[in-house]
């Protein structure tokens, strides 16, 4: 599935990190300062928009997002220990990009709330909302071109893309059973994945790495945004409202079939699939529970969660070219924190 996919060798694992004993604060806190100057960069982003649209690129830059795409920059950079201004000014146009996508996605999903405030469009309306998330593409590019080399530009263009075709494929499918893994698994790559693999791509580009190193970073940003992904989609529907920040089954309410729905789907009888054509197709409030007992009765929970730790795992074969670094050991515990969380969804 993915392109040096066969380089890798079980065999010969890539020691984890103890998780477990740690946080997601200790593991970020050596690029700490380099995310507070990416929160600063974007902040300074929004006196590139015209004063009339402040408020909106105020309200959406300076919110308090996790910066996943930010810290994985950061780590890619440190693990071949070469970080400099333009890793920042990279993984801002990256979060550029990831927060025009959610602008949309609230738009199509109907969203009211997004880390604990009003969407763009609950406040603003969906008019607004769409053509503001377009213009925050489009700064991406600007500052993208900004760079001496057009190859930065060009990655971040054909990731933006990549994504933006992603999202559409995944609307194609809604309440679609027949959609295969492979499909399901390509929309996730292009979504999702995709710009994770930018962010440890344009780290190592910048940092001067090798072919090797480059690509090997690249496909374990891949590897890792597609864990994270298929995490995403457990949470949603076997995790908390706290842990997902939204109610559960919001998926599902907007006809998103994720990875164990698609595995109940295929493993249950006709009368199964019946029921479950039925309970995603006429969605009512209070229908998950419903739902998760099929998820329960084909197993579906242990299966994914087996499958998740597969990707993570192949995550860290890919480090293996690596020096050992505090960038690597870093990004090992981002693989690791995503294994414990992964891990309580069965507790």
């Amino acid at each position: 599935m993915l392109a040096v996919e066969s380089k890798i060798t079980p065999e010969q694992p890539v020691a984890p990190t103890l998780i477990g004993t740690s946080s997601w604060k200790r593991i970020v806190e050596p690029v700490e300062p380099f995310l507070d100057a990416v929160t600063k960069r974007l902040a300074e982003q929004v006196n590139a928009f015209d004063p009339a649209l402040s408020q909106y690129a105020e309200y959406a830059l300076t919110g308090n997002g996790k910066h996943l795409r930010p810290t994985m920059v950061a780590l890619a950079a440190n693990s071949l220990g070469t970080v400099n201004d333009s890793h920042v000014t990279v993984a801002a146009i990256i979060e550029m990009i990831h927060l025009a996508t959610l602008v949309h996605d609230d738009v199509m999903d109907e969203a009211e709330m997004r880390r604990g405030k009003l969407t763009l469009a609950a406040n603003w309306g969906n008019e607004i909302a769409v053509l503001f998330g377009d213009c925050l593409f489009a700064q991406a590019l600007k500052l993208a071109a900004s760079f001496p080399t057009p190859e930065i530009c060009r990655a971040v263009a054909s990731a933006t893309n990549t994504v933006c075709s992603g999202e559409i494929l995944q609307t194609r499918h809604r309440k679609n059973f027949e959609l295969s893994q492979k499909d399901y698994f390509r929309v996730l790559q292009m979504k999702t994945g995709e710009l994770f693999a930018l962010s440890c791509d344009m780290a190592a580009l910048l940092g001067n790495a090798t072919p090797g190193q480059r690509a090997a970073l690249r496909e374990f940003g891949m590897a890792f945004g597609t864990a994270y992904q298929i995490y995403d989609d457990c949470v949603d529907l076997f995790g908390t409202e706290k842990k997902a920040g939204k109610s559960l089954g919001t998926d599902l309410a907007k006809g998103k079939l994720t990875y164990p729905v698609l595995l109940a789907w295929e493993r249950a009888t006709l009368e199964d699939r019946a029921a479950l054509d039925a309970l995603v197709q006429n969605w009512q409030p209070g229908s998950l529970p419903t739902v998760n007992k099929y998820l329960a009765r084909y197993e579906t929970l242990g299966t994914t969660l087996s499958l998740i730790e597969r990707h993570l795992e192949q995550a860290r074969q890919y480090l293996r070219s690596l020096p050992e670094s505090v960038g690597r050991a870093g990004l090992l515990g981002v693989t690791d924190f995503l294994a414990h969380q992964t891990a309580a969804l069965s507790e």
